[in-house]
């Protein structure tokens, strides 16, 4: 199958699947994952293939959202073998998925470019306005309070309990957001991140200073 016409079959596969999600892992996340990817992949001269229905695909075996990894992969699989995707290409988009996701700081390093690409999109998309934004979302979604001083910030965690710990949104920009700044794998996802991790700086302050007052 043509490569273009995948790309264009894997929007409307995910759409289809993410279009009515209020977590903040809606189909314009992943439709923004999916341009950054492009623009750091033409930057750093990746495979702009992979990082497409990579970035397209990915959150279809996030736990968060559908409760079983496993059970996603497979769908994940089974859609890039119905779509003829070869079996080289198949293992490569399935590798990045499983390891890109943050997991609490436990998960695997990726290992290719590609996969470095598609984590810095995806991260990208998790801090500056956007990601502040998706940080409420979430909380909401998940019946978490925006902020309990009396709920420490850990530092530490498995990732189970990163998954289901009790937190609130606010303490998540200290457990993950301001993290993935130092985080980032290619030159011009660095880049792209500086401005956004200052944004994310600029408003704790004055969140923190507004709730003081």
């Amino acid at each position: 199958m043509n490569k273009q016409v995948i790309v264009k079959e894997a929007e409307k596969f995910v759409h289809s699947i993410l279009k009515g999600d209020s977590s903040g892992h809606d189909w314009w996340h992943i439709y923004r994952v999916r341009n950054l990817a492009k623009k750091i992949g033409e930057n750093e001269g990746a495979d702009i293939f992979i990082c497409e229905v990579t970035a397209l695909l990915h959150d279809i075996a996030d736990e968060k959202l559908f409760g079983d990894e496993q059970k996603g992969l497979e769908k994940i699989i089974s859609w890039l073998k119905d779509h003829k995707v070869s079996e080289g290409d198949r293992n490569h988009i399935v590798s990045i998925i499983k390891t890109m996701s943050f997991k609490g700081g436990n998960n695997s390093k990726v290992e290719t470019l590609e996969g470095q690409v598609v984590q810095d999109a995806d991260r990208l998309d998790a801090i500056g306005a956007i990601g502040i934004g998706r940080t409420f979302a979430y909380a909401g979604a998940k019946g978490q309070l925006m902020y309990d001083p009396d709920i420490p910030v850990r530092n530490e965690m498995t990732k189970e309990e990163y998954r289901h710990g009790k937190s609130t949104a606010i303490n998540h920009f200290y457990e993950k957001l301001i993290k993935l700044n130092n985080l980032m794998n290619t030159s011009y996802g660095k880049k792209l991140a500086e401005e956004r991790h200052q944004f994310l700086e600029e408003f704790l302050e004055r969140f923190m200073n507004e709730w003081q007052e």
